[in-house]
């Protein structure tokens, strides 16, 4: 792990355009060599995106590699670079950074898993604190890298699952922006079945319990690659008007359409290669069981 993060952090000075090839064929290799990777995005498009030829698919999974890969390469921009370099690379939309919006009163930023999902984070590190939960990584060297990455601007609160929701709701109620991350596939435990691209998947109902809770807004950001190795568009969404409503499944729903929206935009940024519909209701088999 050492020896990765010297490469990394020995390849964040060469210029993005280069760095992003570099990227782009790691994760053209990767495709063709990580079987099980593969055959889990495949699968996770043919459910949907049905009305795409395969060979349609088949691209699409090939550029999430190449785009994953280069989150991962270029990772080392976000933590070592400058910030005079990282304003240069990041373009917000409709810009800049809405601080005293997401400051004012208590705000969830709702971050679905693109794969540039980092540089959301980075773009409003340089400008204000913010908390997040993130996934405790088991390389405890890799883990402290991680934590000084994102923490190295402004000070950052990050908690884990084993935290619980309470520091969440106290950072909330203290109007630190809480960066949520809502649609991987955890289990039954605080979710419901609700439809993702007309599939059942189990949805953790968090952002719409947090916000009604704590009277927070619900601001998306969404960030993604600019074309031809530019950098990086980081977009923020108007405030969704009343939400949750009362009903948590339904608001869950409208978190997902909106999700959905965002991912045909972008398809292969998306992080196809989680199990999204690991969980299945009523004891239905796997949905990713590989034919013989």
């Amino acid at each position: 792990m050492k020896l990765l993060l010297g490469l990394m952090w020995l390849l964040h000075w060469l210029p993005l355009p280069l760095l992003g090839r570099v990227g782009k064929l790691t994760g053209s290799l990767l495709f063709m060599t990580l079987r099980s990777r593969r055959h889990i995005a495949l699968t996770n498009l043919r459910l949907c995106m049905p009305e795409l030829t395969e060979a349609e698919r088949v691209a699409i999974a090939r550029g999430h590699f190449q785009a994953y890969s280069r989150s991962v390469w270029e990772r080392g921009i976000l933590w070592w670079a400058s910030e005079a370099r990282l304003r240069r690379l990041i373009r917000v939309e409709p810009g800049p950074v809405p601080v005293a919006e997401m400051t004012a009163q208590p705000t969830i930023l709702l971050c679905p898993h693109f794969v540039c999902l980092d540089v959301a984070g980075a773009s409003i590190a340089m400008v204000a604190s913010a908390s997040s939960m993130y996934v405790q990584q088991k390389n405890l060297v890799f883990d402290k890298v991680l934590r000084a990455g994102r923490a190295r601007f402004k000070p950052v609160k990050l908690f884990t699952r084993q935290d619980g929701i309470k520091p969440i709701l106290r950072a909330l109620r203290d109007k630190l922006p809480y960066f949520m991350l809502p649609d991987m596939d955890f289990g039954e435990k605080d979710a419901e079945f609700v439809p993702f691209f007309g599939i059942q998947a189990a949805t953790l109902t968090a952002t719409a319990r947090i916000a009604a809770t704590t009277g927070a807004q619900v601001m998306p950001v969404i960030a993604t690659f600019l074309p031809d190795y530019q950098g990086y568009r980081v977009k923020f969404y108007p405030v969704w008007d009343n939400y949750p409503g009362p009903d948590m499944v339904a608001a869950t729903r409208r978190m997902n359409e909106f999700i959905e929206e965002r991912v045909r935009e972008a398809p292969s940024e998306y992080f196809w290669t989680h199990k999204r519909f690991k969980t299945r209701p009523n004891g239905e088999p796997s949905l990713y069981q590989r034919s013989r």
